[in-house]
């Protein structure tokens, strides 16, 4: 294939933006496929196969240092055959080299760049590579020639070793499933344990630097705060909530969450934004809203769904990957400031208002430019500048609103917009949940809208998929992008009581069950049956910054156990409970996400089902009540419905007027008739 860097390469047929950002390198890139691995047989050549993402920072410099120069591309048209890949296409690829480069190096991340054989076993990687040497690192050319000369003159060596990392790959695999404990509330009040003594009790979150936001794990302290009351839990989510909100890692002009912190403050960001950590975010924010009533997080939560909505929205429904750091070579220049460019669009007076509570000053604080961030409370700023409260926050409104609309003049950064069914069951839940606490029927109808695209467009054939860019659906889906589904499903179910929600999200667990369950040692496998066979079948266990497919799946199976009365879907959620005992409680904070269906696990069994017209005045307040273990069904056709819902069976209104129906552990109360009597039964 030509190295003329005007022609392109086999990516140039993909629908990933990553791939496609490759696809005029001078590397004759291939895609993963078989093809590749056939050619690297025939030819009698090692494999490069290299992992990264559209948003990646780090993997766009790799790009522009090396696989751009046509010298280093022509090292490895010669000696490799070339494949990139999408971690956010293939997490299972991405999985099965992620560990390799972990065990034999201690830390890994993208890009990432593996040496594997033609039967796909890996026996060197790394990460990023500079093009000189620098450092400590090898060049990437040194590395190059190094391994081509190895994989010629030492061959023997290198099958052996690839045999040997592969089976250790498969042990470890099956270690990480092999043990099982109890699943009790011992175990997550010694979680609790551990976050309190990695609280940063000044600026809010765990450790130091960077820092990420948790948000699985103040899920599970939210969760554990309902259930024991625990202040210092409910402390600890609303201290870390109050500073992530305040600080430069949340966009304070156009909302949303950049990905983490690269300071132990909050301040400044690695400013790309990912639909997970915005899902997720968007939800806390909003039970923090519910169990505290402060109205910032309400906002915060809004705002966040806001720019979901105007930024990561397909028109035909589904929402898109990623926003990059990066705009015209430099990161974070979308979303920083200097003070003459904010006098320039405020005027001087408001712009002295504005910049003293926003931070911005003319050394600034990131790099000579400023990144907004509140380090005053409205009172405190007010009393500084010696004006009244009211004229900050009308000044604060209108700043915001002025710098937003110039803001959106700038040349924004590239947008991935690929479509990942995890993380849009992630996003469906998050609307629905949002739909249902703030009674908003815009927020609904995009919920519905999301539900839809999912259940068409990702599914041709009556089969999940993993990823969908310009009406094109592609590579069978993966455990998590079943169980995020189906969860999305469930809480839309929750907020419309339209059966047919709740039919598919059954549907998906069944095939969970079906296609991915380990029938010899439990836990669900992150691959199906039926999927093409890597070194390892996998099963993925930690919630890192996405929630793993198990601790999904095992609270997806507790709640179809109560919907449905089919107690089947019990035994499997126990089961993967189990499988995390141990592994929780040597590393709690990997597990956020399983320690809340945990929470689910042992708190009081309560159903509510509410019988009567939509928007009755007993929804509004079991809508507003944060309820993370209680079944809520809304009756909208008990007679049909009750086939697939007992809970629904002779719960009918009376006489037209909407009722209450409370169950605590298969015992239920009389109906309540009155929202009073409603919020007396629910404590």
């Amino acid at each position: 294939m030509s190295s003329d860097p005007k022609t392109p390469n086999r990516l140039i047929d993909e629908t990933s933006p990553y791939l496609l950002q490759h696809a005029y390198n001078p590397v004759d890139w291939w895609p993963w496929c078989d093809e590749a691995f056939e050619k690297a047989r025939n030819e009698d050549k090692p494999v490069l196969v290299s992992i990264g993402y559209s948003a990646c920072h780090w993997c766009h410099v790799m790009e522009n240092e090396s696989f751009e120069d046509a010298e280093v591309a022509a090292i490895q048209n010669e000696n490799f055959i070339n494949i990139k890949v999408d971690m956010e296409e293939r997490p299972d690829v991405d999985q099965v080299y992620m560990n390799f480069v972990q065990m034999t190096t201690g830390r890994g991340g993208w890009p990432m760049n593996v040496f594997v054989t033609a039967d796909k076993r890996p026996f060197f990687g790394g990460t990023y590579f500079p093009p000189q040497p620098r450092y400590g690192m090898p060049s990437w050319r040194q590395i190059l020639m190094s391994i081509s000369e190895a994989y010629r003159e030492r061959r023997d060596e290198i099958d052996t070793s690839a045999l040997e990392i592969a089976a250790e790959l498969r042990r470890a695999a099956a270690v990480s499933s092999a043990a099982s404990g109890r699943t009790d509330v011992g175990t997550a009040d010694a979680a609790l344990e551990s976050f309190v003594r990695s609280f940063d009790a000044t600026h809010g979150g765990f450790g130091g630097a960077p820092k990420f936001p948790a948000a699985m794990s103040i899920e599970f302290l939210l969760r554990h705060h309902d259930r024991t009351g625990s202040e210092k839990a409910l402390e600890m989510v609303t201290h870390t909530l109050d500073k992530m909100a305040r600080g430069g890692i949340y966009d304070q002009l156009g909302g949303g969450f950049h990905r983490y912190s690269v300071d132990q403050i909050w301040l400044v960001p690695h400013f790309e934004k990912m639909l997970y950590d915005n899902a997720q975010l968007a939800r806390v924010y909003l039970h923090a809203f519910q169990v505290t009533g402060r109205d910032e997080f309400r906002q915060t939560a809004v705002e966040t769904l806001e720019y979901i909505r105007r930024e990561m929205l397909d028109p035909s429904g589904g929402f898109y990957s990623t926003q990059d750091a990066d705009s015209e070579g430099e990161e974070g220049k979308f979303f920083v400031w200097k003070p003459e460019e904010i006098a320039a669009v405020l005027g001087e007076a408001d712009a002295r208002i504005f910049n003293f509570y926003f931070d911005v000053s003319t050394e600034g604080n990131f790099e000579g430019h400023n990144i907004l961030n509140r380090r005053y409370t409205v009172e405190a700023a007010a009393a500084a500048l010696k004006i009244d409260e009211q004229e900050l926050i009308d000044v604060i409104a209108s700043g915001r609103q002025r710098l937003f609309a110039d803001r959106e003049a700038r040349i924004k950064p590239r947008r991935d917009e690929k479509v990942l069914s995890a993380w849009n069951g992630l996003m469906l839940a998050a609307f629905a949940d949002a739909a249902c606490v703030l009674g908003d029927a815009e927020l609904l109808n995009a919920a519905k809208a999301n539900a839809d695209f999912l259940l068409a467009e990702m599914m041709p054939g009556g089969r999940l998929m993993r990823t969908w860019k310009d009406g094109v659906a592609k590579i069978p889906a993966y455990l998590d992008d079943h169980a995020n589904v189906a969860d999305g499903l469930l809480e839309l179910y929750r907020a419309t009581g339209d059966i047919r929600y709740l039919s598919s999200a059954r549907s998906l667990a069944d095939t969970m069950i079906k296609e991915f369950w380990d029938a010899e040692n439990g836990g669900f496998y992150y691959t199906s049956t039926e999927h093409e066979e890597l070194v390892v079948r996998n099963k993925d266990f930690y919630d890192n910054a996405t929630p793993s497919g198990n601790s999904v799946a095992a609270e997806v199976m507790m709640r179809l156990a109560r919907l449905t009365g089919d107690g089947s879907y019990d035994r499997y959620a126990t089961s993967v409970l189990r499988l995390y005992s141990g592994m929780i409680s040597r590393h709690p904070q990997a597990f956020g996400r399983a320690l809340s269906a945990l929470e689910f696990y042992v708190a009081e069994k309560r159903e509510v089902v509410i019988a009567g017209p939509a928007g009755n005045e007993l929804e509004r307040l079991v809508d507003k009540r944060y309820l993370p273990c209680t079944i809520v069904v809304r009756s909208r056709d008990a007679a049909n419905d009750a086939v697939a819902v007992p809970l629904l069976e002779a719960r009918a209104p009376e006489d037209g007027l909407a009722l209450a129906y409370v169950c605590r552990d298969m015992v239920c109360e009389r109906p309540a008739r009155s929202a009073a009597e409603l919020s007396e039964m629910l404590g």
